[in-house]
């Protein structure tokens, strides 16, 4: 910069009126110097501080990317661009490799894109120089940098922490839950997460690592369900160039970037048996081989696995193998669904609004107690993530400090829930209560089976069938057989 305050711009070109049109175009908006030779612009930039630089490609004594190449050189932080008539293909080429031209711009020129170039130019001189102090700064006070990184490293950790980021009310079924990820986080053990979809595995996944001996590597994910076999190889153990269509550069996979860290798979369940034994491979021996190369590399990394599904089953149905099971089943931590939890809730959903609130930048003086009934009535299949988007629905809805109450609740929650619809429907019958034959008797039970799962499930045939091991169609057919078809509790209870 000049005593200006303006950019300096060193144009270079053998034609006199070239430099007269260019400095008029130009004198407003940047300090403009100017060269009518290669000799005479080398004396100028010992003698001035240039940010940019401008030169004709074809002049007598050397061409433009020759010159710029000597600029290159000498004075690297110069922006250098090359202005020329002649738009050959090896002298862009040549400029880009040999000269590390910033912009070729070809006449003729419009003024308006020469300025909009000539002002990136130089922003991007000024991050150069930004860039450069920062290096110096960090060089000067490596142990504050240190210190700042380690600071939000310990906030982190305790964002996680087994008592204060698990959220829960006292005696929480949770508790045991904690107990166990404490008691087994510090020990290098491969841990098994099993529960529904929602129920907070991952934030298990993450606790276990941060009360860990790694918790200042780095975590990864990894949703095993969500890619085919390939994708999914190649995201956990890379690729080399060229290994399938598509793979363009090498890519470094996900346990060798956690490499002294955690991996964390999700969804272990869904993988097919093709790549679990792909995957019990590395677990045993604690190396990769990444598709298309021909060397194993070692990995240090702790595995927790997550599913919905009951491995235990599917191992016993062949479908999981058991040599895989038994290594990702170093310790089994099983954590229970919302609706086992209800004296959870209220602290869960004053936590969620909180954070809402403060994502949203939107305040409400909290949820109603009528509100709060109906959600704790409510049996949450999604669990703590389908009570987190309620949360969040219900602050968008609800008026800038009120009270959030029923008329923002969902339709299906705002009614009465289905827990109150089965305290109204007749009880289970004791065996002794039964009369008829045999066959009577198991009709009768499996009426009410039938219907009590349906109730449970909120009349979703499809889960109720799932449940009972029933196609769709079976469950159809019992229904007609039982006279059910037309029952439907929690229509009869939210029209009343």
């Amino acid at each position: 910069m000049t005593q200006s305050g303006l950019p300096t711009i060193l144009i270079v070109d053998d034609e006199i009126r070239s430099l007269e049109s260019l400095r008029r175009i130009l004198e407003d908006e940047f300090e403009i110097l100017t060269a009518s030779s290669t000799r005479e612009a080398e004396e100028m930039l010992s003698q001035h501080w240039v940010q940019v630089i401008l030169c004709d490609q074809r002049m007598p004594e050397r061409s433009g990317v020759e010159f710029l190449t000597l600029v290159k050189e000498r004075w690297p932080d110069v922006i250098r661009m090359i202005i020329s008539g002649y738009a050959d293909a090896h002298d862009i080429i040549d400029g880009i490799n040999q000269a590390g031209i910033f912009q070729y711009v070809t006449k003729p020129w419009h003024p308006d894109h020469l300025l909009l170039t000539l002002q990136s130019a130089c922003r991007l001189f000024q991050l150069q120089r930004e860039n450069e102090l920062l290096a110096v700064e960090l060089r000067m006070a490596p142990k504050a940098a240190s210190a700042v990184v380690d600071k939000r490293k310990a906030q982190v950790r305790r964002a996680y922490d087994f008592n204060d980021g698990i959220v829960r009310s006292a005696g929480s079924p949770m508790d045991d839950v904690c107990g166990a990820l404490a008691q087994v986080a510090p020990f290098d053990v491969p841990v098994l997460l099993i529960g529904s979809s929602g129920t907070g595995k991952e934030l298990a996944a993450r606790a276990l690592h941060y009360g860990s001996l790694r918790w200042n590597k780095a975590f990864v994910v990894e949703n095993c369900g969500a890619l085919p076999d390939e994708l999914l190889e190649s995201e956990l153990f890379g690729h080399k160039k060229g290994a399938f269509t598509g793979a363009i550069d090498d890519h470094s996979g996900l346990f060798e970037r956690a490499d002294g860290g955690t991996v964390f798979l999700d969804e272990i369940g869904e993988i097919s048996p093709a790549f679990q034994v792909k995957l019990l491979r590395v677990l045993q021996e604690g190396e990769i081989r990444p598709l298309g190369h021909g060397r194993t590399r070692k990995v240090d990394v702790r595995i927790i696995a997550a599913t919905n599904r009951d491995l235990e089953q599917e191992m016993r149905e062949g479908r999981f193998r058991a040599d895989l099971f038994y290594r990702l089943a170093g310790m089994i931590v099983r954590l229970p669904d919302l609706k086992d939890r209800p004296g959870d809730l209220p602290v869960l959903v004053q936590t969620l609004l909180d954070r809402a609130m403060g994502s949203m930048g939107k305040r409400v003086q909290g949820v109603s107690d009528e509100a709060m009934a109906r959600l704790s009535a409510y049996g949450w299949p999604g669990n703590v993530r389908e009570l987190q988007n309620e949360i969040q629905r219900m602050l968008v809805r609800g008026v800038e400090g009120r009270w959030l109450g029923v008329d923002v609740l969902s339709p299906h929650i705002a009614v009465p829930a289905a827990r109150t619809v089965m305290a109204q429907a007749e009880p289970m019958p004791d065996l002794g209560d039964l009369t008829g034959d045999l066959k009577e008797r198991v009709s009768a039970m499996e009426a009410r089976i039938i219907r009590e799962t349906l109730i449970r499930h909120r009349w979703n045939k499809s889960q109720a069938a799932r449940e009972l091991g029933l196609s769709r169609v079976g469950l159809r057919a019992k229904l007609e057989r039982y006279g059910l078809e037309n029952v439907h509790p929690l229509r009869e209870m939210a029209g009343r």
